[in-house]
């Protein structure tokens, strides 16, 4: 697993738990691909993961961990156990500068180089790349933006800087390294026309966009049972408050706008375009890294009743996201050991903007991911007789 993003709070926290599952401390609880319904599936054991990553922090990573321990997030007790592993997966956390180092093109060759470095230190098999890094704002369109020669044109141009981080690490992830590669953050990444057919090209499989944790995974969950029985939802309203670094980056309005576009896009496509859907994030310093969402639904019922509802998600939100990113790798390796290429749509099921698909509803989203991974596990044993 090779984290953009390494030393952020979901990669920490993942890093960690991958540690503590490693070593048998804890029972693998969140994770998705540790169901049952996964028995018939070979997936890498936990064991079986290596972790390194790039990152623009040269905190060290147990330093990071015991951060988030003493704000409540992570167990003091594991951190501490799993020490000696985080110092291990530190010598792996390769540094980025904030600025391209020459040219974009000479930014993503350097980035790419590190991804296949590890992977032949290590001996893998493959390296899954996972985006957990901090959002971006979303740059403005480009002409260059939805023509490929073009835009390969401006990487070589030392002048100009087209391409947000997000986008030069999937590049280098996809096309420089031959990796398979997951956005989890609504950062750009490869959602440009220009790179649309890139993984296909590359020959891997690819999967985002933007991870479905808390609140938006409640919403579609609920949305389609609104819609099943035949209550018209009129307005969803959404608050959002927490602290922490994810509050510090979203207090920005530039980079809040692709969150809060992200996390209405399913509401949208369940209920329709004329739902009234207000939704606020504001950061709460104190409240640190744990989140709290609210929502209040508005829906027309039987002769113009009126019904409605209001939920509350509290959690800390990294460690919702930290077992799903170990899934991802899981499935991403099984797609790749497959020969599975371009966006896979089934593992829409982890996103709020699933790229392949346009189904958001929890329910089908789940059936039809147990559904892939038994079908590509047979063909993945298929490809090894082969």
């Amino acid at each position: 697993m090779w984290f953009v993003g390494a030393r952020g709070s979901v990669a920490t926290t993942a890093t960690v738990g991958l540690a503590a599952l490693a070593e048998g401390l804890v029972a693998p609880v969140g994770l998705t691909t540790a169901g049952p319904e996964f028995d018939g599936v070979a997936l890498p054991a936990f064991a079986d993961l290596v972790v390194g990553g790039h990152d623009v922090d040269d905190t060290p990573l147990a330093d990071r961990a015991r951060r988030l321990a003493a704000g409540g997030m992570l167990p003091g007790r594991i951190v501490e156990a799993v020490a000696p592993r985080l110092d291990a997966v530190d010598a792996d956390i390769r540094l980025v500068a904030r600025s391209p180092r020459g040219t974009q093109r000479d930014e993503i060759a350097l980035r790419a180089a590190d991804i296949r470095d590890f992977r032949e230190r290590h001996g893998l098999a493959r390296v899954v790349v996972i985006d957990v890094a901090s959002t971006e704002p979303l740059p403005a369109d480009r002409p260059d933006f939805h023509d490929r020669a073009a835009l390969e044109s401006a990487l070589d141009d030392a002048s100009s800087e087209p391409l947000p981080s997000s986008t030069l690490s999937a590049i280098a992830a996809v096309s420089g390294a031959g990796a398979p590669y997951a956005c989890f953050t609504p950062s750009l990444s490869l959602g440009i026309p220009a790179l649309r057919d890139l993984a296909a090209e590359s020959g891997v499989p690819v999967a985002g966009q933007d991870g479905k944790t808390g609140e938006t995974l409640l919403r579609t969950v609920l949305a389609p049972m609104f819609a099943s029985r035949g209550m018209r939802v009129l307005s969803w309203a959404g608050a959002n408050l927490l602290g922490g670094g994810d509050g510090a980056t979203l207090a920005d309005p530039a980079a809040v706008q692709s969150k809060l576009v992200s996390k209405n896009r399913g509401l949208h496509d369940l209920l329709g375009d004329d739902v009234v859907t207000p939704l606020h994030i504001d950061n709460v310093p104190d409240l640190g890294d744990l989140k709290t969402a609210w929502d209040h639904v508005h829906a027309e019922g039987f002769l113009d009743t009126r019904i409605t509802l209001q939920t509350t998600w509290s959690a800390y939100d990294s460690t919702l996201a930290a077992p799903l990113v170990i899934d991802l790798a899981r499935l991403l390796s099984l797609a790749d050991g497959a020969g599975v290429t371009g966006p896979v749509a089934e593992l829409g099921y982890f996103f709020k903007d699933p790229w392949g698909s346009d189904e958001h509803a929890f329910a089908r989203q789940a059936d039809e991911l147990v559904s892939w991974a038994l079908r590509t596990a047979v063909r993945r044993s298929a490809a090894q007789v082969a």
